[in-house]
């Protein structure tokens, strides 16, 4: 799917929306290129010289025109979509009198510096809702803004594994294990917009910004769900159960005769009638496998039968009479088989965007899920080469000069391209 070009979008969800991103990594700059995706003007802050760390961390990279790595790594890519790149040295006292005149003008700024680090450039909460009273100031951590860890750096992998998540992932003989993804991040980041948005409405009542804190430890709690209510309910330690569910039974993956497949039976009529298809009716009918509560306290036994009725036929002759009856079912896909499916090209989910250094003229994304039917999400900038943007940033919204601008890059304050 070719990005939608803004010019073919009426109207933007949040339109009229300025965000100052100091964010860099995955879980900020994630709630900053959604919030562009629904229309804000998003201006992202980086160090001159390197950028988001993230520019760094690869391979792979996006490649030039001669086959050359560019400075854009494919985790870069993932989350800066739709922002303006400004290089400020944050550590330069202009620097920071040019950081705190943008958030003087924004109606929102997205942070993940540690915590009380920005106090001392000046550009903390207090001090920029002094200046700008409507701003809203989101503050992503690790552990929040206060607490005994509050001083304490976060990253996804060791917060999976401190707020419990690991402890449930991974087969039942086999070490903790991490998810694929770096899911902590990514959720802190998708809390973090809806906290923003809740913010926004907020103010059209008060006319007043807040203050967001908001910590990967907090979020990644709060996504333990059923399985920590589970804890809290009964005070037992839930094992890992690798694909198994933990009280749905059977709810996995199960080997067919050329592979694994997914089996999801949530309820007992699916059950009934996958027992039927698997040419054991019986089993629905046994009193230790009638109900589900019933298949929960005796999966082990249920799981070593099931898998025996599933070796006998390939996956895709599973998945077809699965579909044919009414019984969840799926595969297993790798990300060649995702980005080739037809639903995910039907859904929009794969959008190539122009970049300029891109060899091939285009980049290939990650499309935004949301679909709005009045304010449709508009990809309206590749992700941006480091200081791509700063010359016209500080011209059009601070109103500098040619000659104010250049002494600013000779004076090693700002980075960027000269504007002709």
């Amino acid at each position: 799917m070719t990005a939608t070009p803004a010019s073919e979008t009426t109207a933007q969800t949040l339109k009229g929306l300025r965000v100052l991103d100091l964010s860099r990594i995955l879980a900020g700059p994630t709630a900053t290129q959604l919030l562009a995706d629904l229309g804000a003007e998003v201006i992202k802050i980086e160090r001159p010289g390197k950028g988001d760390d993230t520019r760094g961390w690869g391979p792979p990279f996006m490649t030039d025109a001669a086959g050359a790595d560019t400075r854009e790594s494919a985790y870069y890519l993932s989350a800066n979509r739709g922002k303006q790149s400004v290089a400020i040295n944050i550590a330069d006292p202009q620097g920071q009198a040019l950081i705190a005149s943008l958030a003087a003008k924004a109606d929102i700024l997205v942070e993940n510096f540690k915590a009380g680090d920005l106090a001392r450039y000046g550009l903390d909460y207090a001090t920029l809702a002094a200046i700008n009273p409507r701003l809203i100031y989101c503050s992503i951590s690790g552990f929040g803004q206060t607490g005994p860890n509050a001083d304490r750096a976060g990253y996804d992998f060791l917060v999976q594994g401190e707020a419990g998540l690991m402890s449930l992932t991974g087969e039942p003989d086999r070490p903790p294990m991490k998810a694929g993804v770096g899911i902590a991040d990514l959720m802190c980041g998708m809390y973090a917009v809806v906290g923003i948005l809740a913010a926004v409405q907020a103010r059209h009542n008060s006319g007043q910004g807040q203050h967001i804190d908001i910590a990967l430890m907090d979020t990644q709690v709060a996504m333990l769900v059923n399985q920590g209510v589970a804890h809290l309910t009964d005070g037992q330690i839930p094992p890992r159960r690798g694909n198994d569910h933990p009280t749905i039974v059977p709810y996995g993956t199960f080997p067919a005769s050329d592979g694994d497949f997914i089996l999801a039976i949530g309820n007992d009529t699916q059950f009934a009638r996958f027992a039927e298809l698997a040419g054991a009716p019986g089993l629905a009918q046994d009193d230790r496998f009638a109900t589900n509560a019933a298949r929960v306290r005796n999966r082990a036994v249920l799981i070593g039968l099931v898998a025996g009725l599933t070796a006998g036929k390939t996956a895709a002759d599973w998945l077809a009479a699965c579909a044919a009856h009414g019984i969840p079912a799926g595969p297993i896909n790798d990300l060649s088989q995702v980005f080739s499916s037809p639903q995910v090209a039907a859904r929009g989910m794969k959008v190539q965007m122009p970049h300029p250094t891109a060899g091939k003229g285009t980049v290939d994304l990650i499309g935004n899920p949301l679909k709005l039917s009045k304010t449709p999400i508009c990809y309206t900038k590749a992700p941006p080469t480091l200081g791509a943007d700063t010359h016209a940033v500080l011209q059009d919204h601070l109103g500098l000069g040619t000659a104010e601008l250049l002494a600013l890059q000779d004076a090693g304050v700002i980075e960027g391209t000269p504007l002709e």
